[in-house]
C-alpha cells in the first residue's frame, strides 16, 4: 500500500507552460512534479526530486485526453468530416 504525503486538488498546484509541468511546494523546500504527459498516461503521483515523499494528484482524466481522437477528422477541401464516437 502506498502512502501518499498527501492528495492535492490539481488546481490547487502551479503549471509551468514551457516544461508543461504541474508543482506543489514540499516541506523538504523543494518541489513536487508532474507533467501532462504523466497525467494523459493516468499517472496520478507527483513526486520530489529531492526526498521520498510523494502525493496523490486529484484530477478529472477526461481533461487530460489520451490522443486517441488525434486523426479522427479528414478534410476534404473546404468540407470537415468527423468519424468516430
Amino acid at each position: 500500500m502506498t502512502s501518499f504525503y498527501d492528495e492535492v486538488e490539481i488546481e490547487d498546484m502551479d503549471y509551468d507552460e514551457e516544461t508543461k509541468t504541474y508543482y506543489y511546494p514540499c516541506p523538504c523546500g523543494d518541489k513536487f512534479e508532474i507533467t501532462e504527459d504523466d497525467l494523459r498516461d493516468g499517472e496520478e503521483i507527483a513526486r520530489c526530486p529531492s526526498c521520498s515523499l510523494i502525493i496523490r494528484v486529484i484530477y478529472d482524466s477526461d481533461d487530460f485526453g489520451d490522443g486517441s481522437d488525434v486523426g479522427d477528422t479528414i478534410d476534404i477541401g473546404a468540407l470537415s468530416i468527423s468519424v468516430g464516437a
